[in-house]
């Protein structure tokens, strides 16, 4: 099965599947904070811990995620293990484009009682009034 685009180009199942799993990645606070910080540059876990104020386990889990997907890489130096972005420009444009999403949406996003986070707060109702 296809979907057609508004170009009338036709996005097929496995594509959409790609992109929305993609999209999974970065739809964790945390994920999306490590990838943030890392593109600034090559990183440490106890570095992200220092900047994040998170356990070290809860980065590590993180950070191995983003590896799996191949966002981000590893390199090892001695006893230590850098990580840095697979694809920096790309990931900074992509930034860039949701910033520029959420800049022409506002906080419409905030709203969206389909993407419950936790740690927002969203307005009921009553408090919108």
């Amino acid at each position: 099965m296809t979907m057609k685009q508004q170009d009338g180009a036709t996005l097929d199942e496995v594509a959409t599947a790609a992109y929305a799993h993609l999209f999974q990645a970065f739809a964790e606070p945390t994920r999306l904070a490590i990838v943030q910080h890392l593109a600034s540059g090559e990183h440490r876990v106890r570095d992200l811990v220092e900047h994040m104020g998170l356990a070290q386990s809860t980065v590590s889990k993180h950070v191995g995620f983003l590896v799996e997907c191949g966002l981000v890489t590893m390199r090892p130096e001695g006893r230590s293990t850098w990580y840095s972005l697979t694809q920096p420009e790309l990931l900074r444009t992509l930034i860039a484009a949701a910033e520029c999403l959420l800049d022409a949406t506002g906080t419409q996003a905030l709203h969206c009682t389909h993407l419950r986070l936790p740690h927002i707060h969203h307005a009921t109702d009553t408090e919108k009034k």
